[in-house]
Order: structure tokens, then C-alpha cells, then sequence
């Protein structure tokens, strides 16, 4: 965890951490707009659908007065004593027939001045249906040519609702049927029945007394209310049947509601009910008699719709500019920032570095850039002349090395022809003189700086033959080198200085005792070269392996172990190199370790071309 804490949007790229800000920023936004537009909505249908039940309730109101007026009307004329004076009995049958006329003119004009309406819109009709079993007033018209008068039939003619009218006992109630007008053509009808009784004897009952053409006065009420597209009206007795609508096709039929919605509606309240798509608003009279209103939503909603629609189309246009916006942004910003990290994840030092991008930016992006690629491409100068550094400098070196040791070893054998030559005859010293020259031909090596492993035994055998030469003491020499050990490489002038030590600090003193051993051995891709002596000195590993480790150039002891050390690392590595340990029955064993190689990498037509020149 970092010094800010935690952050997991870290994790993501810059360009999803953008989008991930859009939508942070963008959905809240629908979602508010998608809950504000749905809460509106619901707010929107509560109000309403209120507003329209006090509607529906002062509607009904009116409905209840033109019904209670008709009400009214029925019972004025059924207790006026010109209607009461209409019967049929045995006294209507002895009575003359000039007042039985008298009876009936008089009944048919109180009936049609209460028809007469003085506005002049379509009047209520107020008819008399009386049953004439006897045909007491047989001068009556039998068929009834106009909706308002006093008509009378006989048991065969007898209205299908009579009946009914009369079990009611007086009781005024609502009812759609056929027009009883003859001309009408069958037309439907809302009807007000009520049954008139003979107030004199409280039990018989005179006649049927209809009003007709109630549809068209609760028509106008009901034409009153201005309903959304689509919205219907519908007056309804107790069972549902539809009284009087806006659309006067369904009178008579039911109304029907879902099953759910219709619970809802008590005595003597309004309710509004919305059941999907469709808003009921009804009102309960008391008597079962209901006003209901039926709104769809959509078109109610229609409005508000399309304000939603234009909030929409706004919304959307809003997030084709933030996309297009982003896109900008993103090509502007993302699209450097993207190939800058591709650069860094795939550049390695060394590797050639494209032109820079966006070059001509003066904004931080195109400096950010700049200063990126310029900084690769120093970065490859600084590699590249540290590189050539240090190929000089290790040509430096292997150069003062090879020019330290030469005249060491060039001393050491004209010592050795000096004393040679004043102790012994000249036919010792030609012999030392040739090994000598093949010794110095052999360290030149053509101006190579690794020979094979065969030259270099070469020389290491011409220079144990000057030793030889050179000592009073014999001391013998053994050679186990196999034939396909020959061809490798070896830096030169390496088994020389060991060589050396061996006589010097091994078998110096032993005389003929003393014995070298060289032998080389090949495994996998390493060869391992041993120098042994069987001298009866002891040797200090230790010591031995801090003056290899030795970087101080200040240092006289052990130069010859320590140059043969760095020229090997210098030439294959670390790895590689020589070590020191004791050998088993005394004396030393010198151990050199390398790599099974014929010519050298990346130097073979270099060393070839060398070959031939030479």
C-alpha cells in the first residue's frame, strides 16, 4: 500500500478510468430522469384522477336532479285527480262514455303539457299505459303514434314491463327498452317507470306511467364534462347495465369493468381505480345507480408524453455531444498517451527509436512525448559510447598486459642462454637459442590474442625444454592431453607463468624427484587444464585466491596468476578462470576452467582474415 492508500482504479487504464467517469456521470442522470419521469407520471394520474372524481361527483349531482325532477313530475301527475279519475273499473264501466272522453282528453293534455319543454330542446315524453281488459274506452287510439299520451291495451297487448312496474309498488326506477312509438323503428329508449296507484283505495293500481327520451336530458349533463381522446362516459343502474353514455350505441348493455376494480366502488362515495392502461373514476348515488368515467392514460398522459419526448430527444442529443466531445478528447489525449506507453513497454536500450509523434504539440502532451523519445534516443548514444569505452578499454588492457609479461619472459630466457652458454659448450646454446625462437614465435601468435590449446602446449613444452636447460636439477614432465582438446581456444602465454611457479616454489629443490604433471581434459562445453607439481611445500589457498580477487595495480606479488586470471574473465567471463588447491600427496595443482570454443563469437571472419594475412 502506497503512501495515499489503496486505490483499485489504478488497476485500470487512463482510457477506462475515462469511461468509467462517463458513465458515473451519465447514469445517475438517466436514472433520476427515468424515476423523476415515473414519479411524475403517478403524481400526474393521483391529481387528475381527483380532479375527476370531484367532476364525476358534481356530474352525478346533476344527473340526481334532472332524475329527481322527472321524480317529481311522475308524482304531480299521478296524484292530480284528473289521473286518479282514469280507471277501468266497474264504475268507469257505468259511467257515460261522453265522461269516460272527458277523462281521457283531459289526462292526454296534462300529459302533454308536462312533454312540452319551453326552451325548446328535445322534452321528456310522459305516457299513460293503462290495462283495458274490458275495452272501457274503446274509442281510444290502439296504436301509439306519438312518444307522449294516454294509451290502453288488453291482456294480449300487455307491455312485457308492466308487470314488473306494478310488483314495484309505486317505486320509480330507470330502464333502457324499446321506443313504444310505432314510427320509431325500433329505437332504444331510457325510460322512468313508475306505476300509478288509485289514491282512493290505496291498493289498486290504475295504470303504468313512463317517461321516455331520459337519455337525452342525462345526455347533456353528461356532454358537459370534457373527457381526454379516447375517454367515455357511462351512467349505470345497480347491475351495470349502462343507462345513458357518451356513446348512446351501448345503452343497455353492461359495463364491464375487471373484477378488482369494480370492488372498489361502495354507496355514497366517489373512487378512482387505475387498472393498466385505463383510469376509473366512479360515483355511488346511494341507489345503486353509478356515474363512471373511463379515462385511458394515454391519451391523459399525452401531454406530459410529449414533454418526455422532447426531454428525450434532448437527453439524447446531450450524449451524442458528450460522445463526440470524448471521442475528440480521447483521439487528442488517449491516443498520444496510448502509443507512449506502447513505447515505453516495448523499448529496450540499444533498440532504434521511431520519430517522435506529435512533434509539432506545444501543449504538456506533445512536450511529454518529446522529452521521451529524446530521452531514448540519449539514452542509446550514452549505451553506445559506453559500449565502445569499454571495448577500448579492454583492448587497452589485454594490450599493457601482453607488453608486461613479454619482456619478463624475454628476460628470464636470455638469462638462462647467458649462464647456459658459460657453463656448457655452443651446441647447447644453438639448441636453447631455437627454443627460444620458437618461443617468441609462438607468443606473437600472428598478432591473435587466443591460439589454440595446440600452440599453446607448443609453447609451454619449448619453454620447459629452456628450464631444463637452465637447471643443474633434471625433473620429469607429464603430458596427458587428448587429440581433440588441440583445437580449442586458449588466451596465450597461459600455461607459461604456471609452468613457472611449478618449478620455482614446487620442485626446485627436488632434483630428479621433482615432476610436473599437465593434463587436459574435454566435458560437455568446458575444458579443464591442470598444471600440478608434487613439491613438498604447502601452499596457502587462501592467500592464493585474495591475490586473484586483487584489483590494486600496485601489487608485485603473484602479477603472473593475477594476469592470467583477468585476461581469461576479460576474454569469456567471469565465470571462467583459474583456482588453486593442494594435491593429494603433496604439492600444488593449478586448474584453469574454459569454454569449449574454436573462434571466438562475433570474431570469426576477423580471425580468419587475420590467418591469411599471416
Amino acid at each position: 500500500m502506497g503512501r495515499y492508500g489503496f486505490n483499485p482504479l489504478t488497476r485500470l487504464s487512463v482510457n477506462r478510468q475515462l469511461l468509467l467517469l462517463l458513465l458515473v456521470m451519465v447514469i445517475p442522470i438517466l436514472v433520476l430522469q427515468v424515476f423523476g419521469s415515473a414519479k411524475a407520471e403517478d403524481i400526474m394520474k393521483r391529481n387528475v384522477t381527483s380532479a375527476y372524481a370531484e367532476l364525476n361527483k358534481q356530474n352525478l349531482l346533476l344527473i340526481s336532479r334532472d332524475t329527481d325532477t322527472v321524480s317529481k313530475i311522475t308524482s304531480t301527475i299521478i296524484g292530480n285527480p284528473i289521473t286518479q279519475q282514469l280507471r277501468t273499473d266497474a264504475d268507469a264501466v257505468s259511467s257515460e262514455v261522453i265522461e269516460r272522453v272527458r277523462r281521457f282528453t283531459a289526462v292526454d293534455k296534462l300529459l302533454s303539457n308536462y312533454s312540452t319543454e319551453a326552451d325548446g330542446t328535445d322534452p321528456i315524453a310522459y305516457a299513460f299505459y293503462v290495462y283495458d281488459p274490458n275495452n272501457v274506452y274503446a274509442f281510444a287510439p290502439k296504436r301509439q303514434m306519438l312518444s307522449t299520451g294516454v294509451y290502453f291495451f288488453d291482456e294480449e297487448h300487455k307491455p312485457v314491463w308492466y308487470d314488473e312496474a306494478v310488483a314495484r309498488k309505486g317505486n320509480g326506477y330507470m330502464k333502457v327498452m324499446p321506443s313504444m312509438v310505432e314510427t320509431s323503428g325500433g329505437k332504444r329508449t331510457l325510460a322512468y317507470i313508475r306505476a300509478v296507484r288509485d289514491t282512493s283505495t290505496g291498493t289498486g293500481v290504475i295504470g303504468v306511467l313512463v317517461a321516455t327520451n331520459m337519455e337525452e336530458k342525462i345526455g347533456t349533463s353528461l356532454k358537459s364534462v370534457d373527457l381526454p381522446e379516447g375517454g367515455s362516459l357511462f351512467f349505470t343502474d345497480a347491475t351495470g347495465v349502462i343507462l345513458a353514455s357518451s356513446d348512446m350505441g351501448r345503452m343497455g348493455t353492461m359495463l364491464e369493468m375487471p373484477e378488482d376494480v369494480a370492488k372498489q366502488y361502495g354507496s355514497g362515495k366517489v373512487s378512482h381505480v387505475i387498472a393498466g392502461d385505463v383510469i376509473y373514476v366512479a360515483t355511488n348515488n346511494g341507489v345503486g345507480q353509478k356515474l363512471v368515467y373511463q379515462i385511458p392514460t394515454k391519451s391523459l398522459m399525452q401531454q406530459q408524453t410529449e414533454i418526455k419526448r422532447v426531454i428525450s430527444v434532448l437527453s439524447i442529443a446531450y450524449l451524442v455531444l458528450c460522445c463526440i466531445v470524448m471521442t475528440y478528447f480521447w483521439r487528442s489525449l488517449m491516443k498520444p498517451l496510448q502509443k507512449m506507453a506502447s513505447f515505453s513497454r516495448t523499448y529496450e536500450p540499444g533498440k532504434l527509436v521511431p520519430g517522435t509523434p506529435g512533434k509539432d504539440r506545444r501543449d504538456e502532451v506533445g512536450i511529454l512525448m518529446t522529452s521521451l523519445y529524446d530521452m531514448a534516443r540519449r539514452l542509446n548514444m550514452l549505451i553506445h559510447d559506453k559500449y565502445q569505452m569499454e571495448i577500448k578499454q579492454k583492448e587497452t588492457q589485454l594490450q599493457m598486459l601482453y607488453q608486461q609479461i613479454n619482456p619478463h619472459l624475454l628476460y628470464n630466457t636470455l638469462e638462462s642462454i647467458y649462464w647456459k652458454s658459460t657453463i656448457e659448450g655452443r651446441s647447447e646454446s644453438a639448441e636453447m637459442i631455437k627454443d627460444l625462437s620458437k618461443l617468441m614465435r609462438i607468443s606473437l601468435s600472428r598478432g591473435r590474442e587466443l591460439i589454440t590449446i595446440g600452440e599453446e602446449l607448443e609453447h609451454a613444452a619449448a619453454y620447459i625444454k629452456l628450464q631444463q636447460h637452465r637447471y643443474a636439477f633434471s625433473f620429469s614432465v607429464v603430458w596427458e592431453v587428448p587429440e581433440e582438446a588441440l583445437v580449442y581456444l586458449i588466451p596465450k602465454i597461459t600455461l607459461q607463468p604456471l609452468i613457472e611457479n611449478s618449478i620455482i616454489h614446487g620442485i626446485k629443490h627436488m632434483g630428479e624427484d621433482g615432476e610436473i604433471g599437465i593434463r587436459v581434459h574435454v566435458e560437455a562445453e568446458q575444458i579443464t587444464i591442470r598444471v600440478e607439481d608434487n613439491g613438498y611445500k604447502e601452499i596457502d589457498c587462501e592467500a592464493i585466491e585474495r591475490t586473484l580477487i586483487a584489483t590494486a595495480s600496485g601489487e608485485q606479488s603473484g602479477y603472473g596468476i593475477r594476469n592470467i586470471q583477468q585476461r581469461i574473465q576479460l576474454h569469456f567471463g567471469p565465470e571462467y578462470g583459474l583456482r588453486y588447491s593442494p594435491r593429494e600427496g603433496g604439492g600444488t595443482i593449478a586448474q584453469l576452467a574454459l569454454p569449449a570454443v574454436t573462434v571466438p563469437p562475433g570474431e570469426a571472419e576477423q580471425y580468419l582474415e587475420n590467418d591469411e594475412r599471416n
